[in-house]
């Protein structure tokens, strides 16, 4: 992320706080401080040894160990790119592999005649949970004077009951928002007493840093006594001093192996392609290989029934042509020089086992969607208060449909006001506490950002007073140096770290 200078503690919560128009103004102000602070008085001419000595400008400084490190981060973009191609064609190989696979178990179960074993097939079981679906369902259905009357009722209800929801739910969000709005002011008013604490207590440590750092360079201005030079340490030096330049250059990646990759990419797409089609040509061989079989087994079966096998040959033979899915032309074909007395039955065998083949769906259990006609079974299973408006509109006559109705419908829309309202009240208070908890933690976070405004200035300072010292010893000019402790309590007044960070 980058740093600017309003990412800092204090601006981090006053933007968090703030309106947009107050978020503008604190921008403004922190900008016009700086500037302010920064533009000095150039008229005054300075040789090249006072400016020196005005920038505490020391004569060797190694650059940080950090500056010349180059780790170069290897392009890796296409190997994702890759390895999404080659799992996707892998995947859709593995399906195609699992087709040919089941291809192959279920025609050796129909080859054995495992009829116990075969998984029945399903029927299409429509369900209408939906009141106003179920009311247009019977309109289209059974269009007559009552479905119709009770659809319409249906459809102003739930006309009704949107258009009073999207009021209600409107008018308990404004509500909400104006509340939020009392508790931000509220909270804004309550920061005022914490960021003055932080700002007066980042006043105070500039000022005890100034009077300290005044009281201890005056020493080496005033006196004549320098036996009181502190003493640094290697551990002091060592923190301010940059190691050895190291450079971690890395070989750069060759375009080859860009080129290696895509290319194996690309063959391993093809081979996994050819894989797939070759495990649906096998899935098709085997299905050609079990058709075949069967037929065989059919002509088998028509070459031997009599008259007398005719009931159970006949239920084998069904069983065999809707296992193959067999065509018209190839039953018929099939079903040639079947030794049964009556050509009508062979006919009417016929008949039937084309009709179940081309049958789309059966009757589906009575107690589950009705009789099964049309073909696709419908039922409605319905849990809405509009059903009961809806059954009140069909037989107007019956009182408890009526009392259902009112009963059903009070319910449901004391339930969600109540559900409203306790959700207002619920975010109202969240937000309550929420600025409270807020509060608390900006309270708790003075005294940390003081520590770590007084950390950082100290940090500034420090190489400041390292140099001050180190030209003390090398004999300077009182002169000079009172030139270097004027900028270095400059610096302390008006330098990084800002009394807004």
């Amino acid at each position: 992320m980058n740093i600017t200078p309003f990412h800092d503690n204090e601006t981090a919560r006053q933007q968090r706080n703030l309106t947009t128009t107050q978020k503008r103004a604190n921008s403004n102000t922190k900008e016009g401080v700086l500037v302010n602070n920064f533009i000095k008085d150039t008229d005054t001419c300075v040789n090249l040894d006072n400016t020196v000595d005005t920038l505490i400008i020391s004569d060797r400084v190694k650059l940080p160990q950090k500056l010349n490190e180059d780790k170069i981060v290897k392009d890796k973009t296409l190997l994702p790119i890759s390895g999404a191609a080659l799992g996707v064609m892998g995947v859709f190989a593995g399906i195609t592999a699992f087709i040919s696979h089941n291809t192959k178990i279920a025609t050796n179960m129909a080859k054995n005649m495992i009829k116990e074993k075969w998984l029945p097939t399903l029927t299409r079981n429509i369900s209408i949970n939906d009141e106003t679906s179920q009311a247009i369902f019977q309109m289209v259905t059974n269009p007559n004077r009552k479905t119709i009357i009770a659809g319409v009722g249906v459809f102003s209800l739930t006309a009704t009951a949107f258009m009073g929801k999207t009021f209600f739910d409107g008018f308990k969000d404004i509500w909400v928002k104006k509340r939020e709005a009392d508790i931000q002011k509220n909270l804004q008013e309550q920061l005022i007493d914490v960021e003055t604490q932080s700002f007066s207590g980042k006043i105070q440590i500039i000022r005890n840093t100034l009077s300290d750092k005044a009281k201890e360079l005056n020493k080496y201005i005033v006196e004549e006594d320098e036996a009181i030079l502190p003493n640094f340490g290697k551990s002091t030096q060592i923190a301010f001093m940059g190691g050895k330049q190291q450079s971690h250059n890395e070989k750069k990646s060759s375009p080859l192996a860009f080129f290696a990759l895509g290319a194996a990419t690309v063959a391993g797409i093809i081979g996994l392609s050819y894989l797939s089609l070759k495990n649906l040509s096998r899935s098709k061989g085997h299905l050609r290989d079990y058709i075949s079989y069967t037929e065989d087994i059919i002509g088998k079966v028509v070459k031997n029934s009599t008259e007398q096998t005719r009931k159970q040959d006949s239920e084998n033979l069904a069983f065999l042509f809707q296992s193959i899915d067999a065509s018209p032309e190839t039953i018929k074909r099939l079903m040639e020089g079947i030794k049964w007395e009556k050509p009508e039955s062979v006919t009417e065998f016929i008949k039937n086992t084309v009709s179940k083949i081309q049958t789309s769906a059966v009757k589906v259990n009575s107690h589950i969607g009705g009789d099964g006609t049309p073909k696709p079974a419908f039922s409605s299973f319905v849990d809405d208060y509009r059903a009961f408006l809806y059954n009140w509109l069909l037989d107007t006559d019956n009182a408890q449909f009526r009392q259902l109705f009112f009963g059903m419908t009070g319910a449901a829309a004391v339930s969600y006001g109540g559900k409203l309202v306790g959700d207002a009240i619920k975010e109202v208070q969240v937000k309550k506490i929420n600025a409270q908890t807020e509060l608390d933690l900006q309270k708790r976070l003075v005294s940390t950002e003081l520590r770590n405004f007084k950390s950082k200035k100290d940090a500034a300072i420090q190489p400041l007073m390292e140099e001050f010292y180190k030209q003390v010893q090398n004999g300077k000019p009182k002169e000079q140096l009172k030139t270097m402790a004027d900028n270095i309590l400059f610096e302390v007044k008006n330098g990084p770290p800002f009394v807004y960070s």
